[in-house]
């Protein structure tokens, strides 16, 4: 069973010691792993529990309060990758005020040696934390001498030349480049939630959708072709809307995907959509006529992108 907490300070968690790793871990990609599997492995070896650390918000959203940047995943993804990763303790520190005057010392005192009792620290290449971002690797490798643990850093990974960074897998979304997302996240970019009711204008329009809601700012925005999974056994094809629907006035980011040929009642099933080709962007239409016109030829584009999709894939 997987412990999650919420708080800098409280009662010792793991007493018997931990091997801890720090990071945002938004999107929890090739490099993130990494750190993970490090980390995990690390405490195999000493046979005390993983923990990873993050924060909920992330600092950039704090601090980004009136234009908040993307974000590649919400807080349950996060955490189903941390706990399929190995780790028996997740963090998901609330980043508040408190916590941003919190200096790198405070934190590594009542964080990571009074609750954690760390054994080892593991960051990834370039982190900071703490107020005025004074923690880096040379502070913790300097407390752990003082506080008793170790502290290091993992090697930067790369693929096919390309530092793998949560930046730059948001660049390659906004410019509709899946493929090579896919291969700095190590899997194809997807987006997992429950399935909440919407203004059901889609089914009105003879387009019904599995809406999900994705209360941050997302990472892209437009019109896709995507695979629905947790639906069957195998993905269901879909042509799916995320963004804000200007044409009926819409203002919280929503994922609508419509399913082809689809009856059934999806409702809080906990689906996940698969981006795989962008076929345009959100756009205001002067009425509801035009915009299901639109739909109609965004659905014959999707169902022959999935289609040649399929066969590249079975090939």
């Amino acid at each position: 069973m997987t412990r999650l907490f919420r708080k800098l300070e409280g009662n010792v968690l793991f007493p018997a010691g931990s091997v801890v790793c720090i990071g945002a871990f938004d999107g929890v990609h090739l490099g993130h792993r990494a750190l993970l599997r490090h980390t995990a492995q690390r405490a195999a070896a000493l046979g005390v529990p993983a923990v990873a650390v993050s924060f909920e918000p992330l600092p950039r959203e704090f601090f980004g309060r009136g234009n908040p940047p993307p974000r590649l995943s919400l807080a349950r993804s996060k955490v189903d990758a941390l706990i399929a990763e190995g780790m028996q303790g997740i963090g998901l520190l609330a980043f508040d005020a408190a916590m941003a005057a919190t200096s790198a010392e405070d934190f590594v005192r009542q964080l990571l040696v009074q609750r954690l009792c760390a054994r080892e620290v593991w960051i990834g290449p370039e982190f900071s934390f703490g107020n005025r971002r004074g923690g880096n690797l040379a502070l913790l490798q300097a407390m752990g001498q003082q506080l008793g643990f170790v502290a290091g850093q993992i090697d930067t990974v790369q693929v096919n030349g390309e530092r793998v960074s949560s930046t730059r897998i948001r660049q390659h979304l906004l410019a509709g480049e899946f493929a090579a997302a896919a291969d700095l996240l190590g899997r194809p970019y997807a987006i997992a939630g429950r399935v909440v009711r919407g203004r059901q204008l889609g089914r009105t329009l003879g387009f019904p959708t599995a809406n999900l809601r994705f209360p941050r700012t997302p990472a892209l925005s437009g019109i896709y072709a995507t695979w629905v999974h947790g639906v069957y056994q195998t993905p269901w094809p879909s042509v799916s809307s995320f963004g804000t629907r200007p044409t009926v006035d819409g203002v919280e980011p929503l994922l609508e995907a419509h399913l082809f040929d689809f009856a059934g009642d999806l409702y809080g099933r906990h689906i996940e959509v698969e981006f795989v080709a962008k076929l345009r962007d959100e756009e205001k239409f002067n009425d509801l006529p035009a915009l299901t016109a639109q739909m109609q030829r965004d659905a014959a584009q999707a169902r022959h992108i999935l289609s040649e999709h399929r066969l590249r894939a079975t090939a």
